[in-house]
């Protein structure tokens, strides 16, 4: 028995490897370093979903479909009331979701895919007190993303870095919120309960919700000279350090080279604050070398949040809504895991071990 379950096996997949000794990443037979550079988001999802839904998936028929899938889900945007807006842009998207019907099937999948990417950017647009606008059905997934949250046809840059971003988090093992969406799926809910059990888990601060602390932190440090007194009076204070260390790799994080590479086109093209990748660069330098200082037993390396943090926030998000952004990426992979253990499992349902009192003998 393990607290945590580190390193138990509770699921056979063909969706997605996580090496963390080699610090490699494998989606459906592909490294993420040859996949991240050349697919759009719409490929990832064929890649992932080809094979576990009722019909065969081509990338000009999903983005077709999906496009009209984002139109439609529009209509609930309208449910956005004053009472909904008091919340979290993830508790709100969450609620929206649980609008749609619970089904199994490619329809339901679709509606499932395009519901984060349509209801984020109305989310987003509210708290402003601006009105929604609507999706561009012609449009791919994440250039209708960028047009919906500001009005302006988006660079190509900023599509592709969407992009890669949307590629990079599709999937990754059986982290909660996977697991958390396996779990329910395997009870025979359809994929609407399985995405919403896996956004709760996603919020969590230990999962999806700390790229936001990353640029607090940014913020706080404000200069490449303050980064290493900065950074070691935060451990001295039992602080961790966000963007640094993963549970499963022991190694670099090959996701954050993915998001490091893709930040150098918003770059080149005046994207990008340069100021900002420069204090981000002396940040994660002083990390680096006040981790293995510190802690020469524990291999702490930077990991997907850290450049999670700087794309998103030159694509135009606020850090209050990168959980959000995070969901519309790994929604694909909740669905997938959840059609592979609907297809393929069966109830999971693990033991645990009492360790209360026991009843006092008559």
């Amino acid at each position: 028995m393990k607290n945590g379950l580190e390193d138990v096996i509770a699921a056979e997949t063909q969706l997605s490897d996580v090496d963390g000794a080699a610090g490699r990443l494998v989606i459906r037979g592909v490294s993420l370093d040859h996949l991240v550079g050349d697919a759009y988001y719409e490929d990832a999802a064929v890649l992932l979903l080809d094979g576990l839904m009722e019909q065969p998936l081509s990338e000009e028929d999903l983005r077709r479909r999906l496009g009209q899938a984002r139109a439609e889900i529009f209509a609930h945007v309208a449910a956005i009331d004053d009472g909904l807006l008091r919340l979290p842009p993830v508790d709100i998207m969450r609620a929206l979701v649980a609008r749609l019907s619970d089904a199994a099937d490619f329809a339901s999948a679709l509606r499932l895919l395009a519901a984060p990417a349509v209801f984020l950017p109305a989310i987003l647009r509210r708290k402003k007190g601006c009105e929604p606008l609507a999706p561009t059905p012609s449009l791919s997934q994440s250039a209708d993303i960028l047009a919906m949250l500001d009005g302006r046809r988006p660079s190509a840059e900023k599509v592709r870095a969407l992009d890669a971003y949307l590629v990079t988090i599709s999937d990754h093992g059986l982290n909660a919120s996977t697991f958390a969406s396996r779990v329910i799926a395997s009870t025979g809910a359809g994929l609407t309960s399985s995405v919403l059990g896996a956004i709760g888990a996603l919020k969590g601060p230990l999962h999806g919700g700390a790229p936001g602390p990353v640029l607090d932190m940014l913020d706080a440090i404000a200069t490449q000279g303050n980064a290493k007194p900065w950074l070691a009076d935060a451990l001295d204070r039992g602080e961790r350090l966000m963007g640094f260390g993963h549970r499963i790799y022991r190694v670099r994080d090959p996701r954050a080279d993915a998001l490091k590479s893709a930040l150098k086109p918003l770059i080149e093209a005046g994207e990008v604050d340069r100021g900002r990748v420069e204090l981000a660069k002396a940040v994660e330098q002083a990390a680096l070398a006040i981790l293995k200082e510190r802690k020469p037993d524990r291999p702490l390396d930077v990991n997907v949040e850290f450049y999670t943090a700087l794309l998103l926030e030159a694509l135009g998000f606020p850090r209050d809504a990168f959980t959000g952004v995070f969901a519309i990426g790994r929604t694909v992979g909740w669905i997938a895991h959840a059609r592979e253990q609907a297809l393929e499992g069966r109830l999971i349902r693990p033991r645990s071990v009492y360790v209360g009192p026991m009843p006092k003998a008559a």
